[in-house]
């Protein structure tokens, strides 16, 4: 068993999040390849949760919100190596916990991920609509 810490708003570096993206085989869906949008990913995040076993990154929680009324939690990822640990989960709980009690989080679940959701207590809700992104 590891000894996780977590951290409300700590500063990581591209290269750092990157390396955790590849890890939790997030990279399919994030441009990985394209270190500013990284960058820009991390410099405009409103919340960064992140989970450390000693100086390892093991897990993130980016979101962005308004903190009274929406928060959309764009990254969830933990080291496959760390998952089933109940890291992820208190990701989320304290992504909302910061968000506040007005606050609903909202995510787009990767299709891998699609049954972890409810099992942690999230509600499935039907009614979302998006505008694709041009590229990855």
């Amino acid at each position: 068993m590891h000894n996780i810490t977590y951290s409300c708003n700590r500063k990581i570096t591209a290269e750092q999040f990157i390396d955790l993206l590849k890890r939790s085989t997030l990279n399919e869906r994030r441009p990985v390849h394209d270190r500013s949008r990284i960058e820009l990913m991390l410099a405009n995040a409103s919340i960064l949760v992140t989970a450390w076993d000693g100086q390892t990154l093991v897990g993130v929680s980016r979101a962005l919100s308004d903190f009274g009324f929406a928060c959309y939690l764009s990254d969830l990822a933990v080291d496959q190596r760390y998952q089933r640990q109940g890291i992820g989960k208190e990701l989320v709980r304290l992504t909302n916990e910061t968000t506040g009690e007005n606050t609903g989080v909202i995510l787009l679940a990767a299709p891998a991920a699609v049954d972890y959701y409810p099992k942690i207590g999230m509600e499935q809700f039907p009614h979302c609509f998006i505008i694709k992104r041009k590229k990855v």
